[in-house]
């Protein structure tokens, strides 16, 4: 969005709006508006329609994509990824906490309102723990609840803070970390999802 505010809706290449990241990902921010003069979600489907006109997909050819939106689809730009079909499933990441309970039911709302028209899944849960009481118990019953199953745990652990600090993954900063082997596990299991 800044590079739009700054040089209009023409960039040059992918190489402008976008940054390589360890091991080679190719990583695009989307940001927002100036905080209080805009709405978020318009970025994102402006994002999405410069992907386009940038042919990215056709272009760089990747062999997975991940968007990392935020839960409040009560706005339709959050929602984009599904309803403009860039999505085939949805993972819901969620702790033990209630708003982010409200945002994962939320979530799974938006999907259901789409199930008539092929768009995306939801393939299952993160839950990432905050350590509150009874979080699992809760998420547990939240994932019955909506018939889906947690497909990864995530562990509370400072490592991830501490390489974040570093502008590493705990991956990048060391691979043979427990919470390391963790996130392995997961894009493993993950990759599963359409074989």
């Amino acid at each position: 969005m800044e590079y739009i505010r700054d040089h209009g809706d023409d960039p040059a290449s992918i190489d402008e709006i976008s940054q390589r990241g360890y091991g080679d990902i190719l990583c695009i921010e989307t940001g927002g508006p100036t905080p209080g003069l805009g709405c978020a979600g318009r970025g994102i489907i402006a994002t999405f329609n410069l992907l386009e006109d940038l042919e990215l997909f056709e272009t760089v050819k990747p062999d997975v994509v991940m968007y990392d939106v935020l839960g409040d689809v009560v706005c339709g730009g959050f929602a984009a990824p599904i309803r403009e079909g860039y999505a085939e499933h949805v993972l819901i990441v969620t702790s033990g906490e209630k708003m982010a309970l409200y945002a994962a039911n939320n979530i799974c709302c938006a999907v259901e309102n789409f199930a008539d028209r092929g768009y995306a899944d939801v393939a299952g849960i993160i839950l990432n723990r905050r350590n509150t009481p009874d979080e699992e118990e809760k998420v547990r019953a939240f994932a019955e609840e909506k018939g889906l199953s947690i497909v990864g745990d995530i562990p509370r652990c400072d490592d991830i803070n501490r390489f974040e600090d570093m502008g590493k993954t705990v991956i990048e900063g060391d691979p043979q970390l427990p919470i390391s082997r963790t996130f392995t596990e997961l894009a493993e299991r993950l990759l599963q999802l359409d074989r």
